[in-house]
């Protein structure tokens, strides 16, 4: 994981494409876009349903190795209105005894009502302390931002000029961009600005690009 001390408070950077916020034994996780998968299959798409459990397997493996209690998810938790991946969704929230709250992002459609009868709480936005909770990324004067909706990537050319695609954080003075946490999304290349750190995810680490200009074109 990458460490990254923000007012004082220690954010680590997961190879999954979440942030573990040490102080509040928190998981920050953006864009899983459950149910995906079955809003595609009942269009006619066809979609391989193992990638509806893209989801539930990182979280195991998070659960295995870090102590968190709380998720707060970015937005688009779920990826339209309610569809059978519904149920395997409550069933988790209801065993896995974590306190859930939800930033509502332009995808999640779902009646709040029906969220609160699972224990989950929603919000437009979120505050705690120094720190604000947010789907679209923002500047917020005052606040350090964490936000998601826009599943940054990069494309990295390799010695041998082949050209490879990957998700990536993207952190500067005034926020942390997560990529997407979902295992059906999608990658958009942003334009990536002066200031801007890239750590990209692998599937074995995270590394941070430095020479941006040589390694990599959006």
């Amino acid at each position: 994981m990458k460490e990254i001390i923000i007012f004082n408070d220690h954010f680590y950077l997961h190879k999954t494409g979440a942030v573990f916020w040490k102080e509040k034994n928190t998981l920050l996780l953006a864009d899983t876009h459950l149910g995906k998968v079955g809003h595609f299959r009942k269009s006619g798409i066809p979609v391989p349903r193992k990638a509806g459990g893209v989801f539930y397997d990182k979280i195991i493996k998070l659960k295995n190795s870090i102590n968190f209690s709380q998720i707060i998810f970015l937005g688009d938790l779920f990826h339209s209105s309610l569809n059978n991946e519904w149920f395997l969704f409550e069933n988790w929230v209801k065993k896995s005894e974590l306190k859930i709250i939800l930033i509502k992002g332009n995808h999640d459609i779902i009646p709040k009502l029906i969220f609160e009868q699972l224990g989950i709480k929603t919000y437009d936005d979120l505050k705690i302390e120094k720190f604000f909770f947010t789907h679209y990324p923002k500047k917020i004067n005052g606040c350090f931002v964490f936000s998601g909706h826009i599943h940054p990537g990069v494309r990295l050319i390799g010695k041998g000029k082949q050209i490879m695609k990957f998700p990536c954080f993207i952190y500067n003075k005034d926020q942390i961009i997560l990529p997407s946490f979902g295992g059906f999304t999608g990658i958009h290349l942003p334009k990536i600005r002066n200031g801007d750190q890239v750590f990209v995810i692998t599937n074995k680490e995270i590394i941070e690009i430095k020479e941006k200009n040589k390694l990599f074109k959006a």
